[in-house]
């Protein structure tokens, strides 16, 4: 579904992304995991053209994206819950949703709309009427998941979505991960929380300095100290 091969993407003359490739198979969830200063959402903004790479291929479902413009990349069927949530504060929760309402990109049958995503977060609905600023940051994370749904995505980046969360949000956040791959949703997830991404992912991809330095299954991950103490400092 989702391939890059070769990228590099630069912050002015910083070279973040170093030749960077992997895939995403359709209907997975693949987790980036990294130290701070890896290249983790450089890779989430590379995918969705916030900071088009210089060189390399980005290519979703089979069509070139690298270069294309943020807005057309969304329309494509790619979906971002960015890091620090983002939430609209001035708005209510249903006009955060609702701003970001749009058809289905085919993904199936049952498009994304407020009754579904209030189905999967009763939360939302109980709060529907307040400002995206009176909420906690667990709400608001659920809000930024449930915005990205709205716009009824085939894949899903989700940059860091257990930062600054209790313990017991981040069993919640797993929870919701593990039923969007029920339905079907492709995810790409970008953690610093192993256990959350090994709990979800079929894959896991390490990062150092802008590549992939490790592959392979969460259990693969979770037996390797060495990997863990190098790269992630576990």
């Amino acid at each position: 579904m989702l391939e890059l091969e070769g990228v590099h993407t630069y912050y002015g003359t910083s070279h973040i992304l170093q030749g960077l490739s992997f895939s995403v198979p359709e209907g997975s969830c693949a987790v980036l995991l990294g130290r701070n200063g890896a290249g983790k959402t450089t890779t989430i903004h590379s995918i969705a053209g916030l900071v088009p790479p210089r060189a390399g291929s980005i290519r979703f479902m089979g069509r070139e994206i690298s270069g294309e413009r943020p807005h057309r990349i969304a329309r494509m069927g790619i979906g971002l819950v960015p890091q620090g949530r983002r939430v609209f504060p001035s708005l209510t929760v249903e006009e955060n949703l609702t701003v970001a309402g749009r058809g289905s990109s085919g993904n199936g049958e049952n498009p994304w709309d407020l009754s579904r995503v209030y189905e999967l977060f009763p939360a939302l609905r109980e709060r529907a009427s307040n400002l995206g600023n009176q909420l906690s940051g667990g709400e608001q994370q659920m809000l930024a998941i449930g915005r990205a749904l709205m716009t009824n995505p085939r894949l899903l980046l989700m940059d860091e979505p257990s930062e600054g969360l209790a313990p017991v949000v981040i069993e919640r956040v797993g929870e919701v991960i593990r039923r969007l791959k029920e339905a079907g949703l492709s995810i790409l997830l970008v953690e610093q929380h192993v256990s959350l991404a090994c709990s979800v992912a079929e894959e896991v991809l390490v990062m150092n300095k802008g590549r992939i330095v490790w592959q392979g299954s969460p259990e693969a991950l979770l037996s390797d100290h060495q990997v863990q103490q190098q790269y992630l400092g576990v």
